[in-house]
């Protein structure tokens, strides 16, 4: 800030705490003006004679004149309607849906609250109500009597069970909690609970006793699929090992013992008991089949699990085993069908009615009790009883087996075609529900959904598709929803706005210190820090207070990627505008509008396209526009006035050469709703024929805007085509982050081995797109996080000179966010880089320094200089001097004959 009295102000925190500081433009002398040691100094404004700033959310005046600060009285007469207590619709902020064991009903996890929710008669009961906890991962007990949760209502995460109807108080069944917890999963006999937590174990607690046994502890990742076998006395599950893949174990809670199902050498998880107890199910990538590349010689392994059962006992005779028809057989399998339907029929007899009224207390499901299962488990040589179920290769998941049926979730690299990037990932990304009949031994797909579940009972089946729930019979064919779905709408509950903000904070608090890297949290007292900022919570009256407070609270890590956001704020209503993908200006006689630049597109992609550029149109630069859709822009305000609500839709512009509509034309336009690609496009495009200009052709240029997909899509495009040049520069300036880079590095050190040629032909490289000649790298300090890694990486291997600036300095990464109430996010550095040699951390809080410091002047940047390229091209060419490198000429071709003539 410029001072009236020849000095500049400015905040600075070099003592640990951001303070006031000025400078003497005359003697260059910097004096720090305020000693603040426990809150930042924020938002400072100056005036005449004083500077104003915001601290531990009192506003202070700083006088100029005397340098003393002092808080500015001010009483705020409000009654803070944002702040204010309500009744709100808890399904927009729906966590998880679970299905009872009859199907009757589902237990929904909405804004932190357990509702009981009927399939279609009766109401929905809001069980807990509870606006200072988060209830979450609630689960139906088999026999129907409980339900079973994580909640945090005493400040840490403990496992409850409560009865299903919501009467009486809920049992605290864990204690002494000290990490964040995963799901439960009930033992089918109703008197266990097992759950995996983040310090990697898994544990099962007595319900009744309360006795906790730990079942294991990881080394090497969390634990995140297990199972009971269906007579409770058996777990399974899948764990992380020292070579990246995960493999099977099962435990006897008899003896306590544990024993590897599978080997070490393929990827095993989503582990399942079938109902009958004689298979344990899982899948496997087993399936190897490469894809190779088109532009490069690459391959890819993509789709390599199929579902695999162990029969468990020796004396079981394999499902999936050779078949042959026997006398009597036949006979054997009839009786047994008449068995079960006979069974069927007096289970659906015993069911209840439907209670009336609707209003009427939810009774105890009456779960239909099943045959007493024995599972009989021979260890010995159970790796040697795996036998495969004759599927596609894909991605699996949810594996549940009911009589002999086999239900899974599947997905494929086919997928994902026509998603977007962030429809790829994640759990609600789409998958096909089958299941494999292993009698008939063929698969039946049963439709597209989200996710699904399987009642204890076996009868019925909850699928969600895309936000819908449904509640049907267990399918035999294709699925059918309608008339079915699952009414979440209305799960209206009294929201105490302060009591859920609170449980916010200490929530997110709680998940920092389970989660963040470093177990002594960088040196921070962080039960100090929760204290400090815990004073505030009471003056939070918006969401947007509580996530500037959280802000603050992670920022005392000092630390990148502590990252804070969402949850439930006003809606700014948003209307699309069209946009031109042009930059015009308006004459000042006539009003039209003169067209001064047209964005270059990629018409044939539609995120590149740009509106003036597409065929039929023929607007030039120097055109006028002179009315949009028949209404003349000479009396508009602004163009785009006439352009609100147009993106994506066809709009008739009037054009002429001249500012007037003597010979104007209408031509059909479809303005897009974001400019940006197109000025990305013409950006990169004009520094490649920069560079080609200023070497002859000689040296490549190209940019990776960021370390995802769409990054990855541009160092594709853009290296394969230049791979001959004789030199490169590649520009990571601006690198928003993401994970890509090993595999665009990978590229960048591909060495020369040898050259091959074919008759006819030119000298090739081998490997294949090798590239030869010299690279610099152009680094800035908006290169962030996997944009600080590829720098790092590119100098570690010795692939060129950094050009440029230091860059961001935040490389601990980070993974999805854990659910909130309100839907906020909260991310967590958890994933940290420590040198090679075990030296000390790397690049966090100081980034990757250049070889070379070029730093772009504003003004010239402004004017379309850019230093640092220049200096890129400058260096790349110095380098080119010594370091080039071409092909050598073929030699004389051999003579092989035993028996040369003479």
């Amino acid at each position: 800030m410029w001072g009236p009295d020849n000095r500049i102000y400015f905040i600075s925190d070099r003592d640990g705490r951001m303070n006031l500081f000025a400078t003497d433009l005359t003697s260059k002398e910097t004096k720090q003006l305020t000693t603040f040691k426990d809150f930042d100094i924020k938002f400072p404004s100056i005036g005449k004679d004083s500077i104003v700033f915001e601290e531990a959310g009192y506003i202070w005046r700083y006088d100029l004149a005397s340098g003393q600060a002092a808080p500015i009285p001010i009483n705020v007469k409000e009654d803070f309607a944002s702040g204010r207590s309500a009744l709100v619709d808890a399904s927009k902020h729906t966590e998880t849906v679970n299905l009872a064991p009859d199907g009757e009903r589902a237990i929904v996890v909405a804004r932190g609250d357990l509702f009981s929710v009927p399939m279609k008669e009766g109401t929905a009961r809001n069980l807990s109500k509870s606006s200072n906890a988060h209830e979450r991962d609630a689960i139906w007990s088999p026999d129907g009597k409980w339900i079973a949760y994580n909640s945090d209502v005493t400040g840490e995460n403990e496992l409850y069970v409560r009865s299903q109807d919501g009467k009486g108080q809920p049992q605290q069944v864990t204690s002494g909690a000290d990490t964040y917890y995963y799901k439960p999963v009930w033992s089918p006999d109703s008197k266990k609970l097992l759950w995996a937590d983040r310090l990697q174990r898994l544990r099962y607690v007595d319900v009744a006793s309360k006795t906790v046994t730990q079942v294991d502890q990881d080394k090497w990742g969390e634990i995140q699929s297990y199972n009971w076998s269906p007579d409770s006395q058996w777990i399974a599950w899948s764990r992380p090992e020292e070579n990246d893949l995960t493999r099977v174990y099962i435990f006897a809670v008899a003896t306590k013992k544990q024993t590897p199902v599978t080997d070490e050498w393929y990827g095993s998880t989503n582990v399942a008991f079938s109902d009958d107890g004689k298979y344990l199910l899982f899948a496997s990538s087993r399936d190897f089949k490469p894809t190779f590349a088109e532009d490069e010689f690459e391959n890819v392994y993509v789709d390599m699990q199929r579902i695999y059962l162990v029969t468990l006992a020796k004396d079981t005779e394999p499902p999936l085993g050779p078949r042959s028809d026997e006398v009597g057989k036949a006979e054997q399998k009839r009786a047994k069908q008449k068995e079960k339907e006979g069974e069927e029929k007096k289970a659906e007899e015993k069911k209840s009615p439907s209670p009336t009224p609707k209003s009427s207390p939810t009774p105890t499901p009456e779960v239909t009790p099943k045959k007493p299962v024995v599972v009989k488990v021979d260890l010995d040589g159970i790796h040697d009883r795996i036998s495969g179920v004759e599927i596609v290769p894909g991605n699996y998941s949810d594996i549940r087996l009911v009589d002999d049926r086999i239900f899974y979730l599947r997905r494929t690299i086919a997928d994902q075609e026509g998603e977007d990037e962030g429809e790829q990932d994640g759990p609600d990304r789409k998958a096909h529900l089958c299941f494999y009949s292993m009698e008939d031994r063929k698969e039946t797909v049963l439709g597209e959904v989200n996710a699904y579940q399987i009642s204890a009972d076996g009868k019925r089946m909850l699928v969600k598709i895309k936000k819908d729930y449904a509640i049907i019979d267990l399918p035999k064919d294709k699925l059918e929803t309608k008339d079915h779905e699952l009414k979440l709408a209305g799960l209206d509950m009294q929201q105490d706005k302060h009591a859920e903000w609170n449980q916010i904070y200490f929530e997110c608090w709680r998940q920092m210190r389970d989660f963040f890297y470093a177990p002594n949290m960088n040196g921070i007292d962080w039960k100090a820090m929760r204290d400090k900022y815990a004073a505030i919570l009471p003056f939070v009256n918006h969401r947007n207070d509580l996530t500037y407070l959280l802000g603050e609270l992670i920022g005392e890590l000092n630390n990148g990627h502590t990252y804070v956001g969402g949850g439930e704020r006003p809606e700014t209503p948003r209307i699309k505008l069209g946009l031109l993908g042009a930059e015009v200006s308006r004459d000042p006689a006539t009003k039209a509008y003169r067209v001064n630049r047209i964005l270059p597109g990629e018409n044939w992609d539609k995120h590149t396209r740009s509106p003036l550029t597409a065929q039929g149109v023929n607007v030039k630069v120097g055109d006028y526009i002179l009315a949009i859709n028949n209404i003349p822009v000479s009396g508009l305000a602004n163009l785009y006035d006439a352009l609100i609500g147009t993106a994506d839709k066809q709009v008739i512009l009037r054009v002429n050469s001249k500012p007037s509509d003597d010979g104007a034309r209408d031509v059909t336009i479809v303005p897009t709703a974001d400019e940006s690609p197109l000025y990305y496009l013409a950006w990169v495009q004009k520094n490649i024929d920069y560079v080609s200009k200023k070497t002859n052709g000689e040296v490549g240029y190209l940019h990776i805007p960021d370390m995802g997909r769409p990054g990855l899509n541009e160092f594709t495009k853009l290296y394969f085509p230049q791979i001959r040049k004789k030199a490169l520069i590649v520009d990571v300036r601006g690198n928003g982050g993401g994970f890509v880079s090993p595999l665009v590095i990978e590229r960048l050190r591909r060495a020369l081995v040898m050259v091959g040629i074919a008759r006819n032909g030119m000298p090739t490289t081998d490997p294949p797109q090798t590239f030869l000649g010299p690279m610099v790298s152009l680094i800035d300090e908006f290169s962030a996080s996997d944009g600080d890694i590829f720098p790092y990486r590119f100098k570690a291997l010795g692939l060129g000179k950094l050009i440029g600036k230091r860059t961001w300095g935040g490389v601990i990464g980070i993974r999805d966010s854990l659910p909130l109430v309100d839907g906020g996010q909260f991310f967590k550095p958890e994933f940290a880089p420590y040198s090679k040699e075990g030296k000390g951390w790397i690049i966090e809080s100081h980034g990757v320094d250049p070889d070379i410091v070029v730093d772009n002047d504003p003004a010239k940047e402004f004017r379309g200089e850019d230093q640092q390229l220049d200096r890129a091209i400058q260096e790349i060419q110095e380098e080119l001097k010594t370091k080039r490198y071409d092909l050598p000429p073929v030699p004389a071709y051999p003579n092989r004959n035993p028996t040369p003539s003479s």
